[in-house]
């Protein structure tokens, strides 16, 4: 038996030729430079499997990477090219003299069909090694299969059909269940169809494929030796929705559709194109007498699926009667045809042979070709050897073929991806539409190109078209990068001066009003037109000065708006008048800056509009940069120009809460001069504190002096706490609205009193109304009646000062008898005060030998220990540690001053005179320890820690220490 040996030999023996020119570097009208720096690999790629067989090959089957070869009669060798090294040899079984006719292997790689020469046939299961026959099959000398790819799977081959060198078309189908010795056979059915005639009679289904198309039609294309017949239908509903029965059943009475060709070579051979495994072929070739036909397939067609068909003639020494072609297969752009000593490719672009590879003698005459069509490979064998074709890159030079056909859509759809190459094919198309006087499509393909633009600009300048110009013009400019700044300056100008050009020559013709809107509409539309805006906005100044040059106000207008020039728009409306247009821009597009610059010559014009829209804008505006505005304007001192400067003021105060300075004094100067009736209601609403005002007080004492409101004069002064001079102010106008001003010191008495008084001596001696003045006396309880005598004259009688003296007497006796009593009160308070300390003296507490320490919960006695009144308890030390870190930081520091002068002291003595004269000597020198002892208990004992004030400052201070909080948290983890 044959053995796969472990390495190729002859890889990359031999090449098939569609090579590419010579290495070369240039640089071609298009300015891309074109090296090629390695040789191309060929697009057909020959390598001999290193396989010597043990038998002839009689047959080659391959299909989605699964390999079959007959070899002999009886033997069939399986190669799952994915596992080279692990082949599978099947034993036929045979002990008659009956040969392998042919093999068909489906698209999955699973169903394996053997047809013998005796009429038999065998099927093998890719996961299976037994042989088993077709019994239903048996009497039929198999020539063609259509496989299923719609409904074909790995278990099951769904309906397919099945073609005889009797002519006739069957439908089978076929199981990969095994059942055992009484189990189901592997050929569900085996009915026939159709059969197939020629002028002679019935003749061979050399071929036969079987196809669906996307909208559900089923397609059959089987030929003969000389004829290609079509089936086209539906397939009926129902139980037999899947079987080829009711399309074959259309064309009983009537025979399909066929082509037909006069030389025959005995048999003929059809090959399909598929780009991926399950999708519809796209091309076909069929191999036959004549030649071989091809082209594409076109399923929407209703009534013939080829098109755009062409016949490839045989060259001399090519075909019947001579060296007729074995096989043929198809890939994407070539066709490549068997011969018993070569294989020679044709390209189905321009029908020329591109590669003639020729074999060695050794090898033996060749005897079949196939395609894998799940990995484009192809295989080609002889008796004695297999060879592989690889193809790469075949679509590399399609585009050189379209574009020398001028199918240029084609030619860039292959060379997307190759700038260079897109850039000849565009750069041809544009001459070819230039020639073809197709200007406009030839501009926006110079456009895409990188030819010089001064070349196509006089190009088109010398065949006077325009139009075709600024189309170029237009896409040029549309393709800059933004860095390009100079060349998009210059591309707007010269669109903008070749629109203008163009406009002004059509308007002055009465005949050309169409193409005039036209041409203006196109303008527009590149004024406006966003893929340009950010050039146009680049190159807006220059384009200014051409529409100001053409006197195209219109235009002006229209590019300043697109531009968001507002300003130039405003600008041109005010100088020509139209104040109420200038306004609706400022009003329609809300600029403050805008509104800051014009609003001093529109508010000569339109006050009241503008001031409208100074309200619709609200807190946009800053009423600041107004005022300059406003104050030109009411400098005439009309009663309308006042009222509108005053009603944007209101407007700020009241709805928006200005609080700036500046804008309620100029309120206040606008109420001085033409409101003062509001002047005084807006103080009184601005409130009487000097700090919440947010006018400025002196600048308002000084305007309503000027102007005479002295009211508000007086407000003002109260405001400012000037009291005196409120009072003297009020007394001219108004003796009640002076009482308001007395009134107001509330603090200081004094005060009061002395503004009362002026009010009394004002009515006393001013007035001369005694009443008044005695009214004055009760109105403020500061006054007495000996107060306001020395306003009187002498010549006043007593009668109008009985009532004052009176009462002015009861409130003496009233006051001593009030005096009384606090000092009798003071006095029994004084002596409850003795008697508590008496008391105080005598009261003590007990301490039980099991009692403890409040802190530490240590037996109290142990050490020296405080006692307070509460019942808390507390070790000196402890205390002191408890009360330290509530202390304030002065405290704190006279802590340790006493702790550490106490230490210092010495020790008490007992007994002595001489003792006591050192304790003597020592406490003329300083204090003593027995002073020291009763500083320090007054600083820490005079309130118990837990009872006192020192608990209820610490309430806001954590339970854990912020400094030993990390410490405390992992403690508890």
């Amino acid at each position: 038996m044959a053995s796969i040996l472990d390495e190729y030999e002859d890889s990359l023996s031999r090449s098939a030729v569609l090579q590419p020119g010579c290495p070369s570097v240039g640089i071609p009208h298009s300015g891309y430079v074109n090296a090629q720096l390695e040789k191309e690999v060929p697009i057909f790629t020959k390598q001999r499997i290193d396989f010597t067989p043990s038998e002839r090959i009689t047959s080659l089957v391959v299909s989605c990477n699964q390999l079959c070869m007959s070899l002999g009669k009886d033997a069939l060798l399986r190669i799952d090219l994915g596992k080279a090294n692990e082949p599978n040899h099947v034993e036929l079984g045979r002990k008659d003299d009956a040969r392998v006719h042919k093999m068909f292997l489906d698209h999955t790689g699973f169903h394996l069909l053997i047809a013998l020469s005796s009429t038999e046939v065998l099927y093998v299961h890719r996961n299976g090694q037994k042989v088993r026959p077709l019994a239903r099959w048996k009497g039929q000398l198999v020539e063609s299969v259509g496989w299923n790819k719609a409904l074909g799977t790995e278990s099951s081959t769904g309906p397919i059909l099945v073609g005889t060198a009797q002519g006739q078309i069957f439908e089978a189908e076929l199981s990969a269940s095994e059942g055992g010795l009484f189990g189901p056979a592997p050929d569900l059915y085996f009915r026939p169809l159709y059969v197939l005639n020629e002028e002679g009679g019935p003749a061979p289904v050399c071929s036969i494929e079987a196809e669906r198309g996307p909208d559900g039609r089923s397609f059959v294309i089987a030929t003969t030796r000389q004829r290609l017949f079509q089936f086209i239908g539906r397939a009926p509903e129902g139980a037999e929705a899947q079987s080829f029965l009711g399309l074959f059943a259309a064309f009983t009475d009537h025979p399909p559709p066929f082509r037909e060709f006069p030389s025959s070579l005995g048999y003929s051979e059809l090959a399909f194109y598929t780009p991926k495994l399950r999708s519809a072929p796209r091309a076909f070739a069929w191999m036959m007498g004549d030649g071989v036909l091809y082209g594409s397939l076109d399923h929407g067609r209703p009534d013939s699926l080829l098109s755009e068909e062409r016949v490839w003639e045989y060259p001399e020494g090519v075909g019947p009667g001579a060296s007729p072609p074995l096989a043929i297969v198809l890939t994407q752009f070539h066709f490549l045809l068997l011969l018993a000593d070569r294989v020679e490719a044709v390209c189905t672009l321009t029908g020329q042979v591109v590669l003639r590879d020729h074999f060695l003698e050794k090898f033996g005459p060749l005897r079949h070709m196939a395609k894998d069509a799940s990995t484009g490979h192809l295989w080609a064998h002889s008796e004695r050897a297999v060879f592989r074709y690889h193809v790469q890159r075949e679509a590399r030079d399609v585009w050189r073929t379209y574009l020398d056909m001028n199918r240029f859509d084609l030619a860039k759809e292959y060379c997307r991806e190759r700038p260079d190459c897109l850039d000849t094919v565009l750069a041809r198309e544009a001459d070819f539409c230039f020639s073809q006087r197709r200007y406009l499509e030839s501009a926006r393909c110079y456009a895409l190109t990188q030819s010089y633009f001064e070349e196509i600009a006089l190009k088109f300048l010398e065949a006077r078209q325009e139009e075709a110009l600024v189309e170029f013009l237009q896409r040029k400019l549309a393709s800059l990068k933004a860095s390009e700044r100079t060349q998009a300056t210059l591309l707007t100008a010269w669109l903008t001066e070749l629109y203008l050009s163009r406009l002004g020559a059509l308007q002055g013709d009465p005949g050309a009003l169409g193409p005039y809107r036209e041409t203006r509409e196109r303008f527009r539309a590149f004024l406006s037109s966003p893929r340009h805006k950010e050039a146009l906005f680049a190159s807006r100044a220059s384009i200014h000065e051409l529409l100001a040059s053409h006197g195209d106000a219109e235009h002006m207008v229209y590019f300043a708006v697109i531009m968001q020039d507002y300003e130039r728009v405003v600008a041109y409306h005010c100088q020509h008048e139209a104040y109420e247009e200038a306004l609706a821009v400022l009003a329609r597009h809300r600029d403050p800056q805008l509104f800051y610059k014009f609003s001093p010559i529109l508010i000569r014009h339109i006050p009241r509009q503008l001031v409208d829209a100074w309200i619709e804008m609200g807190s946009r505006l800053d009423a600041r940069q107004l005022i300059p505005a406003l104050v030109n304007y009411s400098q005439g001192g009309e009663a309308q120009q006042v009222s509108q400067a005053i009603r944007y003021m209101e407007f700020c105060v009241n709805v928006l809460g200005e609080t700036e300075q500046a804008i309620h004094n100029y309120l206040l100067s606008l109420y001085a001069r033409g409101q003062p009736a509001s002047l005084l209601a807006y103080l009184e609403q601005a409130g009487a504190s000097p700090h919440r005002v947010h006018y400025d007080l002196k600048y308002a004492l000084r305007l309503c002096a000027e102007h005479g409101h002295h009211r508000a004069c007086v407000h003002v002064y109260r405001v400012l706490e000037l009291y005196e001079e409120a009072v003297d102010l009020a007394l001219q106008v108004d003796v009640d609205l002076a009482k308001q001003c007395a009134d107001l010191p509330e603090e200081d008495e004094e005060l009061r009193k002395k503004l009362w008084l002026k009010i009394a001596r004002h009515v006393v001696q001013e007035e001369e109304d005694v009443q008044t003045a005695m009214a004055c006396l009760a109105s403020c309880p500061l006054l007495k009646i000996e107060d306001v005598l020395p306003f009187f004259p002498d010549f006043v009688t007593i009668d109008h000062f009985k009532e004052a003296i009176c009462s002015s007497l009861k409130a003496y006796n009233h006051h001593i008898q009030e005096l009384q009593r606090e000092m009798e009160e003071a006095t029994a308070s004084a002596q409850r005060i003795r008697r508590d300390l008496q008391e105080l003296r005598g009261r003590y507490g007990t301490v039980e030998p099991q009692d403890k320490c409040a802190a530490c919960d240590f037996p109290l006695l142990n050490r020296p220990f405080y006692l307070f009144l509460c019942g808390h308890m507390f070790h000196a030390d402890c205390l002191l540690q408890a009360v330290r870190p509530g202390l304030p930081a002065y405290k704190q520091a006279r802590l340790e001053e006493l702790q550490r002068k106490l230490g210092a002291a010495p020790p008490p003595t007992k007994g002595s005179g001489r003792a006591k004269e050192a304790e003597a000597g020592a406490a003329a020198a300083g204090p003593g320890r027995d002073q020291l002892k009763a500083d320090l208990d007054e600083l820490v004992a005079a309130e118990c820690v837990y009872c006192g004030e020192l608990m209820i400052r610490s309430i806001d201070r954590p339970f854990i220490d912020p400094q030993r909080y990390e410490e405390e948290h992992l403690s508890w983890l």
